[in-house]
């Protein structure tokens, strides 16, 4: 449809062009206003130079350009499709981290990441907690939940705080979460 009316504005051009009829005849031959006319016929003549110029060329090696890198793309993305295909699956943060190959050159570390659904900081994260220290602490509290299970979170931090150890409720909160301990309350 665009094409034909391509053919239809370059034959209104020339029509204006060939100077045989005038403006306005144009204009009601062919079912368009006369500004119309006068654009198009400028439109052509100025395009006109360029038709046997470098620009052209200049354009289809553009062109061929683009598409070779649009090819490229397409490439990128069948690998990291398979690639994917692969190694996709529902899984915890952990597992996820496991697929993700550094030494993998077609696809970035980034891009991994973005493909299996894995923050990228997630993936570089390390740990800063002091793992040991909570296991002591939850060592601790399983020890004194099994002598008195009627303690909550503010009598067993007040307890380990007696104790010499640093903690807040919510530490200990969290650690009774972990371990699925709840305070027993009389009836």
């Amino acid at each position: 449809m665009k094409s034909l009316y391509l053919a239809f504005k370059a034959n209104v051009a020339l029509e204006e062009v060939k100077g045989e009829k005038t403006v306005a005849q144009i204009a009601g031959e062919f079912g368009v206003h006369p500004d119309q006319v006068r654009k198009w016929k400028d439109q052509l003549l100025s395009m006109l130079p360029e038709l046997f110029s470098d620009r052209r060329k200049k354009r289809e090696e553009d062109r061929d350009e683009l598409e070779a890198e649009l090819f490229r793309q397409i490439g990128q993305l069948r690998v990291e499709n398979e690639w994917l295909r692969k190694k996709s699956s529902e899984g915890t943060v952990e597992e996820k981290k496991e697929l993700v190959e550094r030494d993998n050159e077609a696809i970035a570390v980034a891009r991994q990441c973005e493909l299996l659904g894995l923050p990228r900081s997630s993936y570089y994260y390390s740990s800063t907690r002091d793992d040991e220290y909570n296991l002591e602490l939850m060592r601790l509290l399983d020890e004194q939940y099994t002598k008195v299970p009627f303690y909550g979170v503010r009598r067993l931090t007040a307890w380990l705080r007696a104790r010499g150890y640093i903690v807040n409720p919510k530490r200990v909160r969290m650690l009774m979460w972990r371990m699925g301990l709840q305070a027993i309350f009389p009836p």
